[in-house]
């Protein structure tokens, strides 16, 4: 199957892919079309807030393609973050409608607000006449019932969305079970804008079938398939695979970048503990030496767990050559 020419995008991850991460990631695996950021929620009294604003400081993500992400229902907080996002020298924002957490759902913001497509129109019909700014949408297809997916899909094509970026699974599936394939061939058929497809990317081949199904497409967005294998968009484009040396030179960069920034091993465990969830994935048999990086109390500990690993055994074959066939 010939390699894909699609652009392909990150997709945000809550605690994972925030700006330390992207910054590391683009130096060593250049060539993604877009760092999506984890969302900020803006309020009245506070357009973007500490954490927030220091996830998109322009002296964090240098020459890194990064677009904000915001998740709110409220027009009015949606366009002061925007505004105050134009400052930083940011041309685009995006609307986070995805977001299954049951406390974003509840408060009616992320996927929740798919319940109120009226609410969405009023909101982008304001948001649109308002703000002179580039606005792209992820979104999933409803939340509970298909059915919800073509309403929503006509609401969205009355607006001049940069990109629609459809995570074809509902709310209530979270990110189990398969993506709703019927769904996503709706938009296309449907949908006249630029599309984005989002969801179970986890391959080289996976992003192949998904453009040979879909030859309209505008680009790929990826997330989790990312973080397990951070050399996915070259294979794609068709360079190199993954190698054992390159992977832990990205970790020790990203364990030399969070000791910098965070106080003590503690929270630095917890980032790269995290990131192991993935990684694990990447080698034949890596639960012992996984034990011991979850019991790992000092990074002494930890990196000798981590030296084990990738010292006896390689990368699997599957995150290699078998990836671009």
């Amino acid at each position: 199957m010939a390699q894909s020419t699609l652009p392909l995008s990150f997709a945000p991850l809550e605690g994972i892919t925030g700006w330390l991460f992207r910054r590391v990631h683009h130096s060593r695996f250049p060539g993604l079309a877009r760092y999506y950021t984890p969302f900020s929620a803006p309020t009245a009294d506070s357009p973007l807030t500490g954490r927030g604003l220091n996830d998109v400081l322009p002296e964090h993500n240098e020459g890194v393609p990064v677009v904000p992400q915001l998740l709110t229902n409220k027009a009015d907080d949606f366009i002061s973050a925007a505004r105050c996002l134009q400052d930083l020298g940011y041309n685009e924002v995006n609307l986070n409608l995805g977001c299954p957490s049951g406390t974003v759902v509840s408060k009616k913001k992320g996927a929740g607000f798919l319940s109120d497509p009226q609410g969405i129109d009023a909101f982008l019909d304001t948001v649109f006449r308002r703000l002179d700014m580039t606005v792209s949408v992820k979104t999933r297809i409803g939340v509970s019932d298909p059915d919800e997916w073509p309403a929503l899909l006509e609401m969205f094509a009355r607006y001049p969305i940069s990109l629609l970026i459809i995570h074809p699974r509902l709310r209530t599936d979270y990110y189990k079970g398969d993506v709703r394939q019927e769904a996503f061939a709706y938009a296309v058929d449907n949908y006249k804008g630029p599309l984005c497809y989002n969801g179970d990317l986890n391959t080289v081949s996976d992003c192949q079938r998904v453009t040979a199904c879909y030859p309209r497409l505008s680009e790929l967005m990826a997330g989790r398939g990312l973080v397990a294998d951070p050399a996915l968009g070259r294979a794609l484009a068709g360079g190199p695979p993954l190698t054992q040396a390159e992977f832990l030179a990205f970790h020790d960069e990203l364990v030399a970048g969070y000791q910098e920034i965070l106080y003590g091993d503690w929270p630095v465990l917890g980032k790269m503990k995290e990131l192991w969830t993935y990684w694990a994935n990447l080698f034949p048999a890596p639960q012992k030496p996984l034990k011991a990086m979850r019991k790992a109390r000092t990074l002494a500990d930890y990196r000798a767990a981590v030296q084990r690993l990738v010292g006896e055994q390689e990368i699997l074959p599957a995150y290699t050559t078998a990836r671009s066939r």
